[in-house]
């Protein structure tokens, strides 16, 4: 092992950082020093009442805290946050005021502009009447089918002021893929665009959009302009009206706020889908906001005027996270459209001319970035960025290998996981850590992650199944339509009582670290010997001749074996010597266990909305089984790839 860091925290700029500050201010409440961030993280876990109370001081919440901070604190699920406390989610994140940029927007290379602090809380105030007008109220849904934009923003933030429950996908979604999202939560307002730029087309949405409208029957649909079509889209869908005619005879004034309690609801998300109806996930207020506060404050070191930026559209969670970066007073950096056009250089562009501090992005577009054989660190100027954060799956250690080479060699680089169970982390960056190759750095305070083999022991150093043993936060309120929480049980808490687990295949080092080996119901079992998928992609994925890879165990002679499905670079043959040096390279980088029995070449490899690969969706298809819930795919008409494989049967 090379045990020299990629990176390391300078001493001056930690001891500025909020980190420090924080460390100092939990070391003097509680009478003993926390500089060290593995005693910091301990007593964040032992004393949770003393760290969450401290959070909200620190990150000045507004509202009211109460007296008690944590009731039936060792139930999972029951316990409960800030029993007392009454809050408004929107309030904190409209944290500024004034002409300076609170959101930077670019559609690919097509449309480019922004919105002051005073022009988001005008847009907020008067959306807020509309959104009343209409009888929108505590607790009501309001639906958004909607590209990464200002607008979107503001509509979740007047949705929020008064106590409605906001609910997203992005425009590319399919009929089925909305009706079985938005369907089941009933929306009062459904919101969408008049269309989209992806990959430098026009993308119309009228068609479907009134197919949408017509089953969902909301009090009003309202048409955002982005494309210049939103009053003929509107003529088209029955009960829609523009957004200018939405807000029409509303004008701005201060936005009211309404006081919460803690656990009010505030967003549901959706699990990917693609075994069945995506599950309807629930989550506070309260929870979120002190969540993505210490996430974006301590672990991230946001301040204010940081512009922050996060490659997503408004089906993933990493949307709901991003937004949350106005509570720090930081400018949003949004971008819609494909990371691709016209070029791989385009975000780059756009982190160079507005001088990101945050970079976010995924493990494939890093790994794409490398095989297009880009160097950012030789044509960008990128000498504001300082945090460079990975996430949507594992990313290899030649990725982080490539951060350092071709895109900045001073970046803070930090791998983070968790997801949209908890819409935010149970690992991720920590800038009083050094980052090791293919590491990440650490869990994040207040959360007690573990790594349990079966029995439930916890072990270093070995694979097993990530746990959290403790409640915290930001767990869900519950599932929609789920009134006994079974679903919620099942979801989590099947594996190990009153103990989440979370379905990732994990394993600590011994820099404290920690690795993601994939999820747990991927993990592979050959000769009964559990595989992490990412242990394989790791190194099949450096190969040139490789742009992609997907692995799946598939049943057989008693056994499970091992079957590795590639798709191919420009010119790339899969012939006998290049079916070696896959193998030979899984061999000698892995072990002989993980080597595959059977290597096939495909066209296409099936994902998400969110750019997951989807080994279980592919496993079921190898297997005969139906794939369920095909809508929750971008590019489902992949999975007919993998039917009826003759090399799969023999």
């Amino acid at each position: 092992m090379n045990d020299t860091p990629l990176w390391s925290p300078k001493p001056e700029a930690l001891a500025r950082s909020p980190w420090m500050a924080f460390a100092a201010l939990a070391g003097s409440r509680c009478g003993k020093p926390l500089e060290d961030p593995l005693a910091l993280h301990k007593w964040s876990v032992d004393d949770r009442e003393g760290f969450w109370s401290t959070l909200w001081d620190f990150c000045q919440v507004r509202g009211e805290k109460g007296n008690a901070i944590l009731e039936n604190g060792d139930a999972m699920p029951g316990a409960r946050f800030f029993p007392e406390a009454r809050l408004n989610f929107a309030e904190n994140l409209l944290s500024r005021t004034g002409p300076e940029p609170a959101i930077v927007f670019r559609a690919e290379d097509k449309i480019g502009r922004q919105m002051s602090w005073d022009e988001l809380n005008a847009l907020v105030s008067r959306l807020q009447k509309a959104f009343r007008a209409h009888g929108v109220g505590e607790g009501d849904r309001v639906a958004a089918m909607m590209p990464n934009m200002p607008e979107t923003v503001a509509c979740m933030l007047a949705a929020a002021s008064i106590g409605a429950i906001w609910s997203s996908c992005s425009p590319d979604f399919g009929v089925r893929g909305v009706l079985d999202r938005f369907g089941q939560i009933e929306p009062k307002l459904f919101i969408s665009c008049d269309g989209y730029w992806y990959n430098s087309k026009r993308q119309g949405v009228a068609e479907k959009l009134a197919e949408i409208a017509a089953e969902l029957k909301p009090e009003a649909t309202v048409i955002v302009p982005l494309m210049g079509e939103a009053e003929e889209v509107a003529s088209r869908i029955e009960g829609a009206v523009t957004l200018d005619a939405f807000l029409a005879g509303h004008s701005a004034g201060p936005v009211e706020f309404t006081p919460l309690p803690f656990s009010h609801p505030l967003y549901i998300l959706f699990s990917s889908g693609t075994t069945g109806v995506p599950k309807c996930i629930v989550h506070s207020a309260g929870g979120t906001l002190l969540q993505h506060l210490k996430e974006h404050r301590l672990h991230c070191g946001v301040a204010p005027g940081d512009r922050v930026f996060y490659f997503t559209t408004c089906g993933w969670m990493m949307w709901n996270w991003l937004v949350s970066g106005l509570a720090a007073g930081a400018t949003l950096c949004l971008f819609d459209g494909s990371p691709f056009a016209p070029d791989g250089n385009v975000l780059f562009d756009y982190a160079a001319e507005e001088r990101f501090a945050v970079f976010g992005t995924s493990a494939k577009f890093i790994d794409a970035v490398r095989k297009a054989g880009l160097e950012p660190a030789k044509t960008h100027d990128l000498s504001q960025l300082r945090l460079l954060t990975s996430t949507g799956s594992p990313l290899s250690p030649e990725g982080f290998s490539f951060v350092y080479e071709g895109i900045k060699p001073d970046v803070h680089l930090a791998s983070i996981s968790g997801g949209t169970d908890i819409v935010s982390c149970f690992v991720l960056g920590n800038p009083a850590l050094p980052v090791w190759r293919g590491e990440i750095q650490s869990p994040g305070l207040g959360m007690a992650v573990d790594v349990w083999d079966e029995e439930g022991n916890s072990v270093t150093e070995e694979k097993g199944e990530l746990v959290c043993t403790r409640p915290f936060p930001a767990m869900p309120i519950g599932f929609w339509n789920d009134p006994d929480g079974e679903k919620y049980q099942d979801a989590y808490f099947g594996g190990f009582d009153n103990v989440w687990t979370h379905g990732d295949f994990a394993e600590w080092t011994s820099h404290h670290g920690i690795i993601i080996h994939g999820r747990s119901d991927a993990t592979l079992n050959p000769g009964g010997v559990r595989i992490g998928t990412a242990e394989i992609y790791n190194q099949v994925e450096q190969l040139d001749e490789i742009l992609e890879s997907i692995c799946i165990g598939q049943d057989w002679d008693d056994d499970v074996r091992v079957v590795l499905f590639v798709r191919l670079a420009d010119g790339a043959k899969l012939d006998d010597a290049l079916k070696q040096k896959i193998r030979t390279k899984i061999r000698t980088g892995a072990s002989p266990r993980h080597v595959p029995a059977v290597i096939i070449a495909v066209d296409d490899i099936p994902r998400t909305k969110s750019g997951k690969i989807t080994e279980l969706a592919v496993r079921d298809i190898v297997h005969g089984r139906e794939v369920k819930n095909q809508e929750a795919l971008a590019n489902p008409e992949a999975l007919k790839l993998f039917e009826g494989l003759g090399e799969l049967q023999a």
